[in-house]
């Protein structure tokens, strides 16, 4: 197994939740936590427990996210009017690797940070490589020509397990993907739970 492998597995059994719904989930076969002591009967957690635990959980889904990058774009959240959970949910969905996730060009989100970083995606027809950069409303994202028979892309786009959210139309046969709109919490895909109030509650204490 591979060490990104072996961290995907963990964050799922350390939060106890499939949180990217994967068939391959050790979560399938055991629900209590990595470690020697992950079977220990879990006490009620305290509210900090619950707003870190939420925390941990958006922040591990969108890959290897560091805490600090985490932080700017919550705060970049809080900065704008609305609603800061939403707007959140929204800066993260219009990262690229997100974008290229959710258009089922590859299979995993880790996958797509690796995708973007390799320099298989043009958007708007020009090769972008850096997997935070933030797409707009109406930008076209495609997979690079020489890179649409990879294996992963054309395993990725038949899986079943997942659809396509409709605030990207996607064109499977062109391998290309339009960013329709910022979506809110209730848009996104999420196969788990996802709490971003929590999120914002303990930022705003922390």
């Amino acid at each position: 197994m591979t060490k990104r492998t072996a961290a995907k597995h963990k964050i799922d059994r350390r939060m106890g939740e499939n949180i990217w719904g994967r068939p391959k989930s050790p979560l399938n076969k055991r629900e209590y936590g990595p470690g020697q002591h992950g079977q220990r009967r879990k006490g009620k957690m305290s509210d900090f427990g619950l707003q870190l635990r939420a925390k941990q959980k958006l922040k591990g889904y969108y890959g290897d996210m560091t805490e600090k990058q985490f932080k700017r774009i919550y705060g970049e959240a809080a900065r704008m009017k609305g609603d800061t959970g939403e707007n959140l949910i929204g800066l993260l969905e219009r990262r690229l690797d997100a974008v290229v996730y959710r258009a089922k060009f590859v299979p995993t989100v880790f996958a797509a940070r690796q995708f973007v970083n390799h320099g298989h995606v043009t958007v708007n027809g020009k090769s972008v490589n850096i997997p935070s950069f933030r797409v707009k409303e109406g930008d076209v994202i495609e997979v690079r020509a020489k890179s649409k028979q990879l294996a992963i892309v054309l395993e990725a786009v038949q899986l079943a397990e997942r659809d396509v959210p409709d605030y990207v139309e996607t064109d499977h046969s062109k391998l290309t993907a339009t960013f329709v709109r910022s979506p809110s919490l209730a848009d996104v895909p999420y196969p788990v739970i996802m709490e971003p109030h929590l999120v914002v509650e303990y930022y705003a204490k922390n």
